[in-house]
């Protein structure tokens, strides 16, 4: 993956992670044990430091980028969805963002929450355990049932699988130029 040391600052990747091949990473960026980082994400640390904590999730377009002297920090077990945009911001322990949504400075998503797709989160909005943010722009619109929350835990389990799945069986190859018979079709790992 294009992993790029800017002013002195060299991006980590602590063993367990898988970032994809295509994934750019620039300067003080911090990927915990763990992470999986999906193609074309984009992790600018020339501002501020970028923090993925452990078992989190970056799904396939996401850009993360920050203002000078701010952390981007996606708590343990965060789930962020493809093409999600988050800029200076906190993502609680076990939180979802989800395709398309972007979450600004300063703002902070409680624990346990959800942010809807194409959702627009304010500057400095500071959020509490287990709200559902709807909307631009985004405003809670009411708590997590447990079933809801579940469903979030299992499906950012088969992405923490999904991880050790790449890394032990991602190849490069050239495309077959037909299907084989019998081909089968892949199933998730945690609920397949």
């Amino acid at each position: 993956m294009p992993s790029y040391r800017f002013e002195g600052l060299t991006p980590v990747i602590e063993p367990g992670a898988y970032v994809h091949p295509s994934a750019v990473l620039i300067g003080d960026v911090i990927v915990g044990p763990g992470v999986y980082i999906a193609p074309f994400a984009c992790l600018r640390g020339d501002f501020g430091r970028i923090v993925l904590e452990e078992g989190s999730n970056l799904q396939d377009h996401c850009m993360i980028h920050g203002s000078p002297s701010q952390t981007t920090l996606v708590c343990t077990n965060g789930h962020i969805g493809h093409g999600a945009i988050l800029h200076g911001c906190t993502i609680g322990v076990d939180s979802l963002v989800g395709m398309a949504a972007v979450v600004m400075d300063g703002a902070e998503i409680g624990p346990e929450s959800m942010v809807g797709a194409m959702s627009f989160v304010k500057k400095h909005f500071q959020g509490e355990r287990r709200q559902l943010l709807l909307g631009t722009p985004a405003r809670v619109v009411r708590l997590l049932t447990d079933r809801e929350f579940e469903g979030k835990r299992r499906g950012t389990a088969e992405y923490q699988s999904l991880a050790h799945r790449y890394a032990h069986d991602l190849q490069e190859v050239a495309p077959l130029t037909a299907c084989e018979p019998g081909r089968p079709t892949l199933r998730g790992f945690v609920n397949g």
